[in-house]
């Protein structure tokens, strides 16, 4: 029977696809029908395209899709030349058109089950050669459709579409087997790719189906669980429904989306309408991944630039096919004559028509007429998934059959061998279990336990000049390998899409340089963010999380790693503890020499005034006070440590409680001139001298409270001082020292007090002046010290110590002895007892 091109309406532009053409091969041993809605044949594709106006009417072919029945005819013939495949019998076969309606398609399933030429539903008009399993196309929809007529009788369908796990329901389509294996590893091999490239903000166009759905879930658990966002997520309208412009529109929104990298997956129809739109939506600069039938959107481009240059497909891999390439070069209408599609196709590709043709239109081809020289846009050549997929079902239903022979033989139940006894539903049991390895060294079963696609091929699409594309394998994604090994990738090999002259970039935000952290931002994905700098001790190289620097560490200016800190003190080598060592020396022999002074001129008035025993305990205890600010420079040790705070606090309890005891001296000395008082008696026993070691015995306990609960110890200071260790003594128990240094400073306080009062009694030397002036200097510093140490911290809390105990103890000496060695070495006149008559002013005493 002549094939007959379905019309389509005639107020729209007609857009044929080779689907199907029927035609009768002779009555053979075994007949059985093949079925392809996508491939052969013819299918009304209409589509308005309202933004063309005035365009005439345009045929659309997919030539690429003849190759399924190329794939048929070689696997059919392989099988018949096999004599070790159904020896002795010879497997024969039918094509039927299978239309792109939901209406013909049932009305073509009805006459095929009738056998004849009218559709006569519950009867069976052939009676020789009747079919036991049918090979159906790409789409699930149609398949789908079968299936539930199919099932009415117990037929086999076997697809060579895309896996679909909604028609993998046994329930639903006990008698439907797929023949590509299940894609389950494909979410991951995509988002694989995405990690390779550091691609996290991306756009999905998937199929507005259950399939689509079913991915769209997959994928996006892939997303989130390796911190990859969606852009933009567009449902692609099927091709029987794009009859308006706002069908089309999402196109628009693909320039305009701030993703450089789209995944593109769906059915068929839905990649027709993208390949369809993206011809008049030139769309640069974007990188598609796509999946499921990518030969229709990158094959027979007839425009110099499409929108899939440069683009990634995943298609299972599959081994070479052995003499497939040979039967392509060699092949030609003349070997089916009841092919009309086959003329058709070299009429359209060479401009010529086959020796013996009845087509007079066109010239007699070349001897040497081929489809390897087939226009590039055709690329037929080129084995395609489904085309593998129809060469492996045509051997699995032959294997299931020479299997059912085999035992039906082995049972002594082969009736006839002319006319073997198999009826459709007994292929099942066989169908379920079989397993074999193809010509290409794959291993092929319908079991979708153990039909898991576990390897992908990735290849990319190159679009040259005249419309030739090519598909360049780049790389391979396994997904049974160790995790982050499954992709390899051969980045010199990817052509990039126009306007990338390096590998594209498609993120959200980009990434934060080093010495930077993110941070979200409110209401957008993960992958908006915005970058801020390190915090103090932190550092970020290329994790864009911060980290903290070990203790002993310290982050470099621009915050990217960390340095070791320099372990550091106040040293006598550093100048400033070279200038506190040589003041504290000098302050020291300068109250030694004023002790020499004294003990020189100890029968003098002056030195004997006021007591020259506590005048000789005060100048003894301020060499210790000024030399103990040596224990605070240097490498801290155990001992130094130790002892810094408590010889600090005895010495200067000595110095501020002899100062007290010379003030209570001139007190009780101008009290006991007075008549009738009781007070000769306290000042000739000494009792002022016991005030020194009662006050010295409460610091002493209070030292050895502290020394004996927590006791100060060498520790490491660092944080106080960018990129430095500052070795330090800690206080051991803060209340204990801060008790010590209250006591300290109440006695100051007190004495200060008591000087104050005294400071206008009638003194020859004007003592109880100096005593007050020196408590007021004494007691300043030691008030500034508090604020100040407590602001400071480092090396710097321990120069402010040093220099408060060299500055009150220089106060003490200066105020009160410095106006004595005036008068002892500059003025020795007034160092007498004549010199005392002959002075003016208030009557005072000598003691």
């Amino acid at each position: 029977m002549s094939p007959q091109p379905t019309q389509g309406p005639r107020n729209l532009p007609e857009s044929w696809e080779p689907r199907s053409c029927r035609f009768h091969v002779p009555e053979q041993d075994l007949a059985w029908e093949a079925w392809d809605e996508s491939s052969c044949p013819w299918t009304e594709l209409g589509v308005d395209l309202t933004f063309l106006s005035n365009a005439s009417p345009s045929v659309r072919w997919l030539w690429k899709n003849y190759q399924y029945v190329l794939a048929f005819y070689f696997a059919i013939q392989e099988v018949n030349k096999d004599s070790r495949l159904l020896p002795n019998l010879t497997l024969g076969f039918h094509f039927y058109n299978a239309f792109h309606s939901d209406q013909r398609t049932l009305e073509t399933a009805l006459l095929w089950l009738s056998g004849g030429t009218k559709m006569l539903p519950n009867y069976q008009c052939q009676t020789r050669s009747k079919p036991v399993a049918i090979i159906a196309g790409t789409e699930s929809a149609f398949s789908a459709q079968m299936g539930t007529l199919l099932e009415l009788y117990k037929t086999p369908q076997v697809t060579y579409g895309p896996f679909d796990p909604m028609l993998s329901d046994e329930d639903q389509f006990p008698s439907l087997y797929q023949m590509a294996p299940k894609d389950s590893s494909l979410a991951l091999g995509m988002v694989s790719l995405l990690l390779h490239f550091g691609w996290t903000w991306v756009a999905l166009f998937t199929s507005d189906d259950l399939k689509g759905e079913q991915f769209l879930r997959d994928l996006k658990a892939e997303l989130v669980k390796n911190g990859i966002c969606v852009a933009l997520t567009e449902k692609l309208p099927d091709t029987k429904t794009m009859y308006g412009p706002s069908d089309i529109t999402f196109m628009s929104r693909i320039r305009v989306s701030s993703a450089n990298v789209h995944i593109l997956h769906g059915e068929a129809g839905t990649l027709i309408t993208v390949d369809l739109a993206a011809e008049f939506f030139l769309t640069t600069g974007k990188v598609w991944i796509m999946a499921a039938k990518w030969d229709i959107v990158t094959s027979e481009m007839d425009h110099m630039l499409h929108s899939f240059h440069g683009s990634f497909s995943f298609s299972p891999h599959k081994g070479a096919i052995p003499g497939f390439q040979h039967f392509l070069k060699t092949v030609d209408p003349s070997h089916y004559p009841e092919d009309f599609y086959f003329s058709k196709l070299w009429a359209y590709s060479f401009d010529c028509s086959p020796a013996g043709s009845i087509c007079k239109k066109y010239g007699v081809c070349q001897p040497n007429t081929s489809l390897e020289f087939m226009p590039g846009n055709m690329d037929i050549m080129t084995l395609s998934d489904s085309s593998y997929f129809v060469y492996n079902a045509v051997h699995a239903v032959a294997h299931v059959l020479h299997d059912m022979l085999l035992e039906k033989i082995e049972k002594g139940s082969l009736e006839n061998a002319d006319q073997p006894g198999l009826h459709p539903w007994q292929l099942h049991r066989f169908l379920k279990k079989t397993q074999f390895i193809n010509s290409a060294g794959d291993h092929i079963s319908l079991d979708e336990k153990s039909n898991q696609m576990a390897q992908y091929d990735i290849h990319n699409a190159v679009n040259f000049p005249a419309g030739l594309g090519l598909l360049v394998k780049v790389g391979e994604f396994v997904s049974k390998r160790p995790l982050g090994q499954g992709l390899v990738i051969n980045e010199e090999m990817v052509e990039w899409p126009i306007g990338f002259t390096e590998t594209p970039r498609s993120v959200c935000s980009q990434s934060c340089g080093p010495g930077f952290r993110k941070v979200p931002q409110e209401g957008r994905p993960v992958c908006c963010f915005a970058c801020v700098s390190c915090p103090e001790g932190h550092i970020s190289n290329q994790t864009e999380q911060c980290i903290q620097c070990p203790a002993h560490e310290y982050p470099n200016s621009e915050r990217t790693r960390c340095l070791t800190k320099v372990v550091t003190f106040l040293a006598f080598e550093d100048a400033l503890g070279m200038a506190l060592a040589c003041t504290a020396l000098c302050l020291s022999a300068l109250t030694a020499a004023v002790l020499g002074v004294f003990v020189r001129h100890q029968h003098t008035p002056i030195v004997k005034a006021n007591n020259r025993a506590l005048s000789y305990i005060l100048l003894i205890s301020l060499l210790p006070c000024f030399l103990c600010s040596l224990l605070f420079i240097g490498h801290p040790n155990t001992a130094t440590c130790i002892l810094q705070e408590t010889i600090f606090g005895l010495v200067f309890t000595v110095a501020v409680s002899t100062v007290l005891a010379k003030t209570l001296t001139v007190i009780l000395a101008f009290k006991v001139t007075a008549p009738g008082r009781r007070m000769r008696w306290l000042l000739v026993s000494g009792a002022p001298n016991y005030i020194i070691p009662g006050c010295s015995l409460i610091q002493l306990i209070l030292c050895g409270v502290w020394l004996g609960t927590s006791p100060p110890f060498v520790d490491s200071d660092t944080h106080s001082e960018h990129g430095h260790i500052i070795i330090t003594c800690n206080k051991g128990s803060v209340t204990a020292f801060y008790c010590g240094l209250g006591y300290l400073g109440s006695l100051a306080l007190g004495t200060f007090m008591v000087a104050f009062l005294a400071r206008n009694l009638p003194d020859t030397f004007n003592e109880a002046k100096f005593l007050t002036f020196s408590m007021l200097v004494f007691c300043s510093v030691w008030l500034t010290f508090l604020p100040v140490h407590h602001s400071t911290k480092g090396k710097v809390m321990v120069v402010v110590e040093v220099f408060s105990i060299l500055a009150s103890s220089a106060g003490l000496l200066g105020c009160i002895f410095a106006p004595k060695c005036y008068i002892i070495l500059i003025r020795p006149d007034e160092n007498s007892f004549k010199g005392l008559k002959d002075k003016r002013g208030s009557k005072g005493i000598i003691v």
